[in-house]
């Protein structure tokens, strides 16, 4: 098989780049090593007609362009729902984002005194030298309200003490959520703020959501891409890669669950697999700096175990955020709020516990069995479903979930896409783990669709590692700049 661009991953950015490809004519091949789903972290797992995501996936994007791709691709299949969200937090629910006579009213007045008396107490006597997200949360909002909606659920997801994670991921990621003013002002405590309350992007009120999840969309983009004449190779994986030295021709033995082998040449490839998986496939781990570089980058893994319950649904959340430290269980989606034809019996309720771990860890390593049984139990125990309504669950592992920034990945990533750059030519990294960037699924979008644009023009017009969380980019050879990118917890130098 000859084309013009082997594609590696069908998730997002690499779907995206082919179908821009495509459209323009050109010839692709993707390899994809899910043998049923497309669409990497953004798929839509189907179990006897109940469907759920890999997390919660919402539309919504700063850029137009993106918007505008996903209507094309959906049209009218593209619902417009509401977004709801609230916190659980000692057997209570608080809306998300909080409001001061919800919040109040629900902690009560002698705990709502201590937060108040908290906040006073670390104002009188705050840390002078923040290095930690603890600190930087205790100066800004007092070690109580630290406690109740802070510490628990960000260590789960991270799987680091908070004293151990750096205060500057607190004060991007923090920003606008104003704690203090939603409760402790409404004690008549403190300044207010003498503008209008900013609109935070991630806290809008609806968004948009394909019908029966966002693997429906990249179920629609694979098949336009095989329509437009491109070949999407699934239960794939590339077992030999290699570039001719005369020619600059990539030549691929792709081979597939039953052991068939498929020579593949291309004149371009495009990665969104794992970088230190690439650099293992492409053997640029003979370089030791690139070895050490690769070995150091370091990931956050994720499973959901999906429940159905007979009845309807307990809550209209599109999800909850669990703050509670009895359990294990970090959010738990209502697919059916996202959408209803997500359930496909209107008398049962379908229900994603989701849990952050590592590989290997004793959660990864568990049986789905007992995961399922553990699911119920905890969903149970927080009062949200009754165990005995659970019928059945499924189990679903996502490794590599989230690229961590520690203090050394900008320099780990940096060292490899050089070495990967001087090495070979025609290559071109893209998406969440292709790049180790921590982007929502319209930023890796972007970032596949500014390589289709650098292959059809043939030069690098665009640079993809400037696609920032606005979703925005800037031509190659701009004036540098600091871009804002989505930021992930360090740990204190």
């Amino acid at each position: 098989m000859n084309v013009e661009t082997l594609v590696i991953g069908a998730g997002p950015a690499g779907l995206t780049t082919a179908y821009e490809l495509t459209k323009a004519g050109r010839s692709v091949t993707i390899v994809e090593r899910d043998p049923v789903y497309v669409g990497g972290i953004s798929r839509t797992v189907n179990y006897k007609g109940y469907r759920f995501d890999i997390g919660g996936h919402r539309f919504f994007s700063k850029s137009a362009e993106v918007e505008a791709w996903w209507t094309e691709i959906m049209g009218d299949e593209l619902l417009q729902r509401p977004r709801s969200s609230r916190i659980y937090y000692s057997g209570k629910l608080f809306d998300y984002p909080l409001r001061a006579g919800d919040a109040l009213s629900k902690l009560g007045p002698i705990e709502a005194l201590r937060c108040v008396i908290s906040y006073a107490l670390a104002q009188a006597r705050p840390h002078r030298n923040v290095v930690s997200f603890e600190q930087w949360v205790v100066n800004n909002f007092g070690r109580r309200l630290f406690q109740i909606f802070f510490k628990t659920y960000t260590e789960k997801v991270w799987g680091m003490d908070c004293s151990e994670i750096s205060a500057d991921w607190a004060a991007q990621r923090i920003k606008g959520l104003n704690l203090y003013q939603a409760i402790v002002q409404s004690f008549g405590i403190g300044k207010r703020s003498s503008g209008g309350d900013a609109v935070i992007k991630t806290l809008i009120n609806s968004f948009r959501y394909p019908r029966l999840g966002p693997g429906q969309m990249w179920e629609r983009v694979r098949d336009r891409v095989v329509d437009a004449g491109g070949t999407v190779m699934m239960g794939s994986t590339i077992t030999a890669i290699s570039q001719h030295s005369g020619t600059g021709k990539w030549i691929a033995v792709v081979t597939d669950a039953n052991g068939k082998e498929t020579r593949v040449t291309a004149d371009h490839v495009v990665s969104t697999a794992a970088i230190n998986e690439l650099v293992r496939m492409l053997g640029a781990d003979s370089d030791p700096a690139v070895a050490a570089a690769s070995a150091g980058l370091r990931y956050r893994d994720f499973l959901i175990v999906g429940l159905i319950a007979r009845g309807k649904e307990r809550f209209d959340d599109n999800w909850i955020y669990i703050h509670d430290p009895g359990v294990k269980v970090g959010r738990i989606q209502n697919f059916k709020s996202w959408s209803p034809d997500m359930v496909p019996n209107t008398d049962t309720a379908c229900y994603g516990m989701e849990y952050f771990c590592n590989a290997g860890d004793d959660t990864w390593n568990m049986s789905d069995a007992d995961l399922i049984a553990r699911a119920r139990a905890e969903i149970g125990r927080l009062g949200l479903v009754s165990p005995e309504d659970i019928t059945d669950g499924s189990v679903v592992r996502q490794p590599k979930a989230y690229p961590v920034y520690d203090d050394t990945y900008k320099l780990n990533v940096d060292t490899i896409a050089e070495g990967l750059d001087d090495r070979f030519t025609n290559l071109h990294l893209a998406g969440r783990n292709g790049m180790h960037k921590y982007n929502n699924q319209d930023h890796a979008m972007m970032t596949g669709m500014l390589t289709a644009r650098n292959i059809i023009a043939g030069t690098r017009v665009f640079d993809i590692w400037t696609v920032n969380e606005d979703a925005e980019y800037h031509e190659a050879g701009d004036t540098p700049q600091e871009l804002g990118e989505r930021l992930v917890p360090r740990r204190v130098a």
